[in-house]
């Protein structure tokens, strides 16, 4: 991470960001402040640096304008930890909720998932040497060196290995040795107190006892062979308990946890005492996690001290200041984005790098149908999906997939039967008029369909 972010200013973040995210740059400068300020950090004197605590930030805007976008596309810049909760599901089995830890949990366990990647990829080359060697054991075994063939058995493993590394031999059927486990797993519930960490550690520890590791001969062709054999060979190369103290130092220093639908947990002046009860009990059960406090998990102890929590709501019917002080304190950056004009929806459809038009043009792509879309189609489409917005109910730029459904669709049904390869699409917005101008005229069958 840190080396990563060293590279990268404020500026820089917020220029990554905006080539996927249109407009909303107050949330933009400021978590890419957050985002520098975890290097500034790692980089402070030693007697600050465990003093120095993330300023969490309090996003304010409806669905669709690009809260949960910001959040992810952060964490992949920073090659960080994410996990997204929604704050109303802690609420759904009564007064304390679910356990709030599992936030906590989870983002670990997504550390642990990056960190094995990344080890995977730095042992690959030395397992795939050793898997080969594998497979020309079972096609050609090896002689004693004293043997009077050996000379002749070398030359002819030499000769296979530059077929089998240029693919030539990945057809032929081989014989392989794999672990399997003869007793399926049986799922587990807990008694109340005991939380999911212990539960799994318990399940593993069963498991292990139960379905010892036995070796299970298979036929496969050598191109599954590789694949299998490489998966055994990289996790022997990869050590699991370095893995796991990397996980969690990453999870402590790096982690950010998305917490949306806050405004779902705050106590509404207006709403019944039960209902309030029970969301100022997820408040109070949120707040040693935000705060700082140790969490146990398999993989060992999590401090939650410099994670960066990124809470989220619409605010519609409730206020940031419905939410108890103690919380809203822990949230001291507060952003409101802004609702998405026609102008924004068109900007949208045109110059983000994974823009809805440009995903299209690749699914008419892979049937070898050129796809294109005049810019007055483009404006006729924004203007379609504003004005839906500003009747239906406004879901932000995910009306947009809807639109494109409803316009796209006869067209990626007609191929490859009707429409073949090597077809041209030109969508104008004499097109996008016609074939949508009964959802935009019937207001009724509007809020139906979209």
């Amino acid at each position: 991470m840190t080396l990563q972010l060293e590279s990268l200013t404020p500026r820089q973040i917020v220029a990554e960001l905006d080539k996927y995210i249109i407009g909303q740059n107050d949330a933009k400068r400021f978590v890419a402040i957050a985002l520098r300020n975890r290097w500034r950090r790692m980089n402070s004197p030693e007697d600050m640096r465990q003093e120095i605590i993330p300023n969490n930030i309090l996003m304010i805007g409806s669905t669709g304008v690009g809260k949960t976008e910001i959040a992810r596309r952060l964490a992949k810049i920073a090659d960080a930890p994410f996990t997204k909760v929604e704050a109303s599901k802690f609420t759904e089995v009564g007064y304390v909720g679910r356990d709030v830890e599992s936030m906590v949990r989870d983002l670990v366990e997504q550390a642990v998932n990056m960190v094995k990647a990344d080890q995977k990829e730095k042992v690959k080359a030395k397992a795939l040497e050793a898997v080969e060697e594998t497979i020309l054991d079972i096609l050609l075994p090896p002689l004693p060196s004293e043997h009077q063939d050996a000379q002749i058995n070398e030359s002819s493993r030499n000769r296979f290995k530059e077929k089998l590394q240029k693919g030539e031999l990945d057809t032929k059927k081989i014989e392989i040795s794999v672990h399997s486990h003869n007793v399926s797993s049986v799922g587990m519930v807990g008694p109340i107190g005991i939380d999911d960490s212990t539960m799994m550690n318990i399940q593993e520890m069963i498991s292990g006892m139960s379905s010892p590791k036995q070796q299970k001969k298979r036929k496969v062709t050598i191109e599954e062979a590789r694949k299998i054999l490489l998966e055994d060979e990289v996790a022997k190369l990869i050590d699991m308990d370095e893995v796991k103290e990397e996980a969690v130092r990453k999870t402590e220093n790096a982690g950010i946890i998305f917490i949306d639908e806050i405004d779902k947990i705050a106590n509404r002046a207006n709403a019944g005492g039960g209902a309030d009860v029970s969301r100022e009990g997820v408040q109070r059960d949120l707040l040693p996690i935000v705060e700082g406090s140790a969490v146990n998990t398999k993989y060992g102890i999590v401090h939650t001290d410099h994670i960066l929590f990124i809470a989220a709501g619409a605010f519609h019917f409730a206020k940031p200041s419905d939410l108890i002080p103690e919380l809203q304190g822990r949230f001291p950056i507060r952003v409101e984005l802004q609702s998405l004009t026609k102008d924004d929806f068109y900007r949208i459809l045109k110059e983000p790098k994974n823009a809805l038009t440009k995903q299209y043009q690749a699914l008419f792509q892979a049937e070898n149908v050129e796809l294109t879309f005049q810019d007055d189609a483009l404006d006729k489409i924004a203007e379609i999906a504003f004005h839906i917005n500003s009747e239906v109910e406004n879901i932000g730029a995910r009306r947009l997939h809807t639109v494109m459904s409803h316009l796209l669709n006869e067209f990626l049904f007609d191929i490859p039967d009707v429409i073949g390869a090597n077809a041209k699409i030109s969508i104008n917005a004499e097109m996008v008029s016609q074939r949508l101008s009964n959802l935009v005229e019937n207001r009724d069958l509007s809020q139906y369909i979209l």
